[in-house]
């Protein structure tokens, strides 16, 4: 292929260091954000210059939230959910990560020619049950079809619609010092089961897939009148790369504390296996919220109660739900220490040492979502 003379010359991103794209890219570590700030932003711009799981706009004097997600996942079923659920569940995540409710979802199938026709009823079911649990509707769609072997049986699309019920900037941009970190739920689950599924791994325990709509949770806390500055749910590149993100964007330290991080036993051994860190392991069922210093025990509270509702669904909900029960309690992890000129995050490790935490360079798990 003959590239362009004029990509050499106006192209950011340095071809000669990269002239394909790699996994990596989409892994969301340092070349995706290299990718999006360095080719798509400049290029289309942004229309508020927040950069978020959603676009919020003003339509007829109605704030509205707008996000759009592409799925990959393999493979297509995996314990705890499957690219359906998924493709719901993370769709109204991003909505909700901008303090929207969601309303309204479009759907586009890329099948793969051979694809058997049980398996796309299986996920198209999936879907509905999961946008019934999320309170969603699935209102408009495509479908195309590629050659055999060109598609690796489904790829999914989706974009969502919600409505912003309130006045606050829910955005890096309005962290603070001071701020209390929380988190919803142990670490790793999605990551670990989805690898467990792709490359037949055996554990004595299995492993299920914390994918779920945080979506009620977040319009508890909003009910609850919680300043919320800041929420970000938990999947490519884990907690460590949502926390970096944010502290990029906002110019703050955060700092966590490793012994308030919940992990459970066996995605702590798995990770152990595959030489893997469960703080950059991808969620679809976790989130962190910054508020106020002033609503932190409120916030852990109303979060907790939560949990315990979510525990007594039916076992039939639970299905396409969460597919786990949540066996940690919602925990403060850390705090926002101080403004700065750029953004980094410190952990206390379990012996009592301080390191940073950054952005990866690679993939950890590629194909996850």
């Amino acid at each position: 292929m003959t590239i362009p003379a004029d990509f050499n010359l106006s192209c950011p991103i340095p071809i000669q260091q990269y002239p394909t794209i790699l996994l990596a890219h989409g892994g969301g570590g340092k070349l995706m954000h290299q990718l999006i700030e360095q080719m798509f932003l400049p290029t289309f711009g942004t229309c508020n210059g927040i950069q978020h799981d959603a676009a919020t706009l003003t339509l007829s004097g109605q704030r509205m939230a707008f996000t759009t997600d592409s799925y990959v996942v393999q493979p297509l079923f995996f314990p705890g959910g499957d690219i359906g659920s998924l493709a719901v569940n993370g769709t109204v995540n991003d909505l909700a990560m901008a303090g929207a409710r969601p309303l309204y979802l479009s759907v586009g199938f890329i099948l793969e020619e051979g694809l058997p026709m049980e398996t796309l009823w299986r996920v198209v079911r999936s879907m509905q049950q999961a946008a019934e649990a999320a309170k969603v509707q699935i209102v408009t769609g495509d479908t195309k079809v590629v050659d055999r072997g060109k598609g690796d049986g489904m790829f999914i699309n989706t974009a969502g619609i919600g409505v912003v019920e309130h006045a606050q900037l829910i955005a890096p941009q309005s962290v603070r010092a001071g701020d209390g970190v929380l988190l919803n739920g142990d670490l790793g689950r999605h990551g670990i089961a989805v690898m467990s599924a792709r490359e037949g791994l055996a554990f004595e325990t299995t492993i299920a897939s914390d994918s779920a709509p945080l979506s009620d949770l977040v319009l508890e806390l909003l009910a609850a009148r919680i300043e919320i500055h800041c929420l970000r749910d938990l999947t490519r590149g884990g907690l460590a790369s949502a926390l970096n993100e944010i502290a990029l964007a906002a110019r703050v330290t955060i700092a966590i504390d490793e012994t308030q991080i919940p992990v459970c036993e066996e995605v702590q051994g798995a990770c152990e296996i595959l030489g893997l860190d469960p703080l950059y392991v991808a969620n679809e069922g976790r989130l962190v919220v910054f508020v106020h210093q002033s609503d932190v025990e409120k916030t852990l509270e109303i979060m907790r109660e939560h949990q315990k509702r979510y525990q007594k669904v039916s076992d039939l909900e639970q299905n396409f739900i969460a597919q786990s029960a949540i066996e940690t309690q919602a925990c403060i992890i850390g705090n926002v220490t101080e403004q700065t000129s750029r953004g980094i995050v410190t952990l206390k490790s379990k012996i009592g040492m301080n390191r940073l935490i950054d952005l990866l360079s690679g993939e950890q798990l590629p194909r996850i979502c």
